[in-house]
């Protein structure tokens, strides 16, 4: 299989990945379920929800000098150091929050309110929590918002689309790493590159709430200076969003406690818990690194397991796309349009868009979940999806999201319910 296809982990080690994670194959309940809604939040880690238990019954304060404080500190500590290792970033600052969404929006405020410009640019696929944060801003500090198209044919935005919107004036670019809704990857490579030979001290904030579960993120290579995920994305918990701030981006004005660097952008004590959380995400990721090599540096574990990660992910695509195991794949199969589609893998996530003839997105969502199978409507009236399937021309779309402790064997099931709902008059 090449390596625009992907490779499929071994059975040995897909059936210990399998194990690893909380309801895969069963809901709560014991009924057999395939959970192909991962990007709206993954299947659980059952580490991650060990180590969050663990340490979330302690009642002691880590701002504290006895013995279990010092041990809160340390998980907090390690749990930092293992954000940076998530991004591959030096120095800077980490925000935790309550959401992603929420740390989006004080980035953006920081910036907008402090910073001399007339205009900030991003796109119209944002998700809310960006695109609004801009827009807010704009009026609020009176600056033009200029907004980047989609490209309907392979769901992203094209990196001249964006650059062209930059000028010597502009303040922000956020733009986010990939789409929730199509899967497209943003080259956020080559943005960065030539956002920058435009303004040079141009402030770039990114979205990876979705990418960041499917694909390396090296800060060292697109220097940006904000950047969120969300734990409950990538195989953790609900209940924190996390950023990376650059160091200037980190001493612009905030809320902060009067008596603590300017750097720091924390408020209040944060959970320990949230950390072990992080660290038990990227033990996990460097033990499947750790399958196929011999490396020590926990960066390079965790860089190796995520290449795996979106290796197992491209085939499974593949798989959707063309078929597998004599099942006939999505873009073959009758009565079953889908939604920007182009050949080259390597520039999506495990995300397919697809539409039918007989059946309306909430429709067939309805039909999915009665022969077990759990997508998400994408509708033009969604406060989280209308702007971006407007760009597109489209007014609905199902959206499925598998993830990597998915096999062959379960898109080929979802491809059999795929056909036989394309079917239904």
């Amino acid at each position: 299989m090449s390596s625009n296809q992907g490779q499929f982990f071994p059975e040995s080690l897909m059936q210990e990945i399998k194990s690893r994670f909380h309801f895969v194959d069963h809901d709560m309940d014991g009924r057999e379920r395939l959970f192909f809604d991962n990007a709206g939040g993954s299947f659980r880690l059952k580490a991650a929800l060990e180590a969050f238990a663990s340490v979330d019954a302690l009642p002691d304060c880590p701002e504290r000098i006895h013995e279990r404080a010092r041990y809160l500190q340390d998980v907090q500590a390690r749990g930092e150091e293992d954000i940076r290792r998530i991004f591959n970033a030096r120095g800077g600052s980490i925000y935790p929050s309550l959401t992603a969404s929420a740390a989006m929006f004080e980035m953006v405020r920081a910036v907008m309110e402090n910073v001399p410009g007339t205009n900030a640019v991003t796109t119209i696929l944002e998700h809310p929590s960006s695109f609004d944060a801009m827009k807010l801003y704009c009026e609020r500090t009176g600056k033009a918002l200029r907004i980047a198209p989609s490209d309907p044919e392979t769901g992203g935005v094209d990196v001249d689309a964006i650059v062209s919107l930059i000028d010597a004036d502009t303040v922000l670019l956020s733009v986010m790493y990939a789409s929730n809704i199509s899967g497209a990857k943003l080259d956020i490579a080559a943005i960065v590159e030539r956002a920058r030979a435009k303004r040079p001290d141009l402030f770039i904030i990114v979205d990876a709430v979705q990418h960041a579960p499917h694909a390396v993120i090296d800060l060292q290579k697109t220097p940006v200076d904000g950047i969120n995920v969300a734990p409950y994305k990538f195989f953790g918990c609900r209940g924190s969003g996390i950023a990376w701030l650059s160091g200037r981006l980190a001493e612009l004005p905030h809320h902060r406690l009067e008596a603590k660097q300017k750097g720091v952008w924390e408020l209040g004590s944060p959970a320990p818990a949230q950390f072990a959380v992080v660290s038990a995400i990227v033990d996990y990721v460097a033990w499947i690194g750790g399958q196929s090599s011999d490396a020590e540096d926990r960066r390079e574990l965790f860089v190796q397991g995520m290449q795996r990660i979106e290796s197992h992910e491209r085939a499974l695509l593949a798989a959707l796309l063309d078929g597998t195991d004599g099942q006939c794949g999505l873009r073959a199969m009758k009565g079953v349009r889908v939604f920007w589609d182009h050949d080259d893998l390597t520039k999506r996530d495990l995300i397919a868009g697809i539409g039918f003839d007989r059946l309306d997105p909430a429709a067939a969502v309805r039909e999915y979940e009665k022969r077990g199978v759990i997508v998400y409507e994408r509708i033009g009236t969604s406060l989280y999806s209308g702007r971006m399937l407007k760009s597109f021309g489209l007014e609905g779309a199902v959206r499925v999201s598998p993830l990597h402790c998915h096999t062959a064997r379960d898109i080929a099931r979802f491809l059999a319910v795929t056909e036989e709902l394309a079917l239904i008059d």
